[in-house]
């Protein structure tokens, strides 16, 4: 005879067992549970879908619903997430969520599952150190939903080719098929056609995860390289780009680059980045929308001029995950189709421990920022000009557009990258030694240089201490002997200028100044974490107050910058995105001589005054405290707010820095 307990025992073995293989058992009913999603199909990228529940019996908090493209991805390899209790009739176990969705060149589905409290992972996290939701409980699969068939190219971004008469399109398709740039001087008149190359990259291609396994990896699409040729100086030209048999895209226009032009209009800016309406493995920038919005009115109220946008690394902050690669040029298809968009290599798009420029000082500079891409997408979705390119060290296709130059009117740009050699001896440092020395300083009296890490940071990065003391050990100097004008670097998400700057050293301001380099960090377009400010050494928690002399200003706003020149003067203003407004402001001569600068409350595009010194002086201590005192204040909030954040209570800590 069997014993009671030898039954109990058993019994209680033979449930745990189901309940252990089945954990749907221990999953809410879902019987009644229904989900739709309206419209089936999709037009174009950034069109809305609306997904609807009902019948989920004790719902809570966590239960959540996966976005997934393809549809036949693993539950955990979803593309993004929102949390069910985001409806506000969640608690009745019903509720809608509607989002705008990206052409991934593959249909969507979407999946609800529920994530006990008891499940939560707190060593399993994303960028943030929030849990990454619990796949174990799915409640219901949606139909799937897709976008309609050739519609035609998106992703439409433009870039000089550094040779007269020419405009570079590029932009992404869904099979490769031939494709076409038709162009003209009227809407209707598009009767010049140029044939686009094409290229990709595979999976294998990239070097490490994320990047290259089925978490991060999506299909890239085809991406398209045509070059509109034989344009006049000056004018407006009208283009769209696709195929009769895939569909064309909308008709857009650019006015085309001016070689003897007397006046320049830029935009700049670095650390844009790219923001979605759902949550995913890593942190995106929300206020990268309010950097695109403020431009795109510049940009309307100088339709007549040709434009120039200069992004200076830390392009999209996929860090491996591909989609968000497509989620930023869908963000910047509004000004990138109307203006020639150039950038430099940044630290998110490269960087990994197999990087071939990884000398002994440097071990703790280069990490694994770039999540496994090793410059792949950032060299084939961009095509700058030149032909610099470095070997990654691995299977994976050389890094391109490394450093190069282009003029716009009076300004000469030069680009470079700090994650590559640039030492004396480099490819880099021999193209930078000759482009500046080589620059005719009549025709472009204005030299502009660009990289991400900054030579020159009072921001408490300590870690890329040893790059900076090479920079200015290798590349000062020629900056110095070529009169560079304005040396611009991003990496620091804020806004800094300091005074003409030699061997940390202030020059003279005025008409008799020393043309020594302006440095300016423009790191604010839309990545919110930083660090605070230069730390005291006896309150490593609190600024150094007030801020160094160098430094003129600081910000701790998001924005842009733009830059206006003419042959005679170049004006470089900082707008902050929460007014549009101008919040700082420095006027350089031709000469070198720095005329102006400090906090400035002219609000119109341009202009602006030559200063007495008497009032140079107050405007600079006025700024200097005021600057000071925000920066603490900003920096000591950021410092506060990072540091007493729930682990996991999904704070949403972007919004409270804004």
């Amino acid at each position: 005879m069997v014993s009671i307990t030898t039954l109990t025992t058993t019994t209680f073995s033979l449930l745990f067992l189901i309940f252990f293989t089945n954990p749907s058992l221990c999953t809410p009913s879902s019987q009644n549970l229904q989900i739709s999603v309206t419209p089936k199909t999709i037009k174009k990228s950034g069109d809305s879908i609306t997904i609807r529940w009902t019948g989920i019996e004790s719902p809570t908090k966590l239960d959540w619903l996966g976005i997934y493209s393809p549809p036949n991805s693993s539950h955990s390899s979803f593309i993004g997430y929102l949390f069910l209790s985001s409806s506000p009739e969640w608690e009745s176990g019903s509720g809608s969520i509607s989002i705008p969705l990206i052409n991934l060149r593959s249909r969507y589905q979407f999946r609800i599952f529920h994530w006990p409290e008891s499940e939560v992972n707190k060593h399993h996290t994303d960028h943030d150190k929030n849990p990454i939701p619990g796949t174990k409980h799915l409640l219901v699969e949606s139909e799937e939903v897709g976008f309609q068939l050739n519609q035609g190219p998106e992703q439409v971004h433009l870039a000089l080719t550094g040779r007269a008469g020419e405009m570079r399109v590029m932009f992404v398709s869904d099979d490769g098929r031939e494709s076409f740039a038709k162009y003209g001087l009227t809407r209707e008149g598009l009767g010049r056609v140029v044939r686009s190359k094409v290229s990709r990259y595979e999976r294998e291609d990239l070097c490490d995860a994320p990047a290259n396994e089925s978490i991060g990896w999506r299909d890239p699409g085809y991406i398209h390289d045509a070059v509109m040729v034989e344009l006049k100086r000056g004018k407006r030209y009208y283009y769209k780009v696709g195929s009769d048999s895939g569909g064309w895209s909308m008709t857009y226009s650019f006015v085309s680059h001016n070689e003897d032009s007397s006046e320049a209009v830029a935009f700049l800016y670095g650390d844009l980045g790219t923001a979605t309406p759902y949550k995913t493995f890593v942190r995106t920038q929300d206020e990268s929308i309010s950097t695109v919005k403020w431009i795109i009115r510049d940009m309307e109220a100088l339709s007549d001029k040709p434009l120039f946008i200069s992004h200076i690394g830390d392009i999209s902050y996929a860090r491996g995950y591909s989609w968000l690669w497509d989620n930023f040029f869908y963000q910047i298809e509004p000004i990138a189709s109307k203006a020639p968009y150039h950038i430099c290599i940044g630290n998110h798009e490269y960087n990994w421990p197999t990087q071939p420029f990884r000398p002994d000082w440097a071990s703790q500079i280069y990490g694994k920022d770039g999540g496994g891409e090793c410059g792949v997408p950032y060299s084939f979705r961009f095509n700058m000009p030149g032909d610099s390119s470095e070997s990654t060290g691995s299977h994976v296709p050389n890094t391109r557009n490394l450093y190069y130059s282009v003029d716009m009117g009076p300004v000469h740009f030069v680009y470079m990258s700090t994650e590559t050699n640039f030492l004396p001896g480099s490819k880099q440092y021999e193209f930078l030694k000759h482009d500046l020395e080589s620059v005719d300083r009549e025709k472009t009296p204005f030299v502009v240089v660009q990289g991400h890490r900054p030579m020159y940071t009072t921001s408490s990065g300590d870690r890329d201490a040893p790059l900076t003391e090479r920079m200015l050990e290798h590349l000062e100097p020629l900056f110095v002997k070529n009169k560079v004008t304005l040396a611009l670097w991003a990496h620091v998400h804020r806004y800094e200028r300091f005074c003409p700057l030699n061997n940390n050293t202030c020059g003279r301001l005025g008409v008799d100044g020393e043309a020594f380099p302006v440095h300016i960090v423009i790191g604010m377009g839309g990545q919110d974490w930083q660090p605070i400010w230069q730390p005291r050494k006896d309150h490593p928690g609190d600024p150094i107050y007030p801020q160094p002399s160098q430094s003129l200003f600081r910000g701790g706003i998001f924005g842009y910058t733009r830059l206006e020149a003419s042959k005679e003067k170049l004006t470089f203003s900082y707008i902050g995105n929460h007014d549009g407004q101008v919040h700082d402001k420095v006027e350089i001569l031709a000469s070198g001589a720095v005329i102006s600068g400090g906090s400035s409350n002219v609000h119109a595009m341009g202009g602006g005054k030559v200063e007495s010194n008497l009032s140079l002086y107050i405007t600079s201590v006025v700024v200097l405290l005021l600057g000071a005192f925000i920066g603490y204040i900003i920096g000591f909030k950021s410092h506060a707010t990072h540091d007493t954040t729930p682990v996991w209570r999904w704070s949403r800590v972007k919004n409270e820095e804004l």
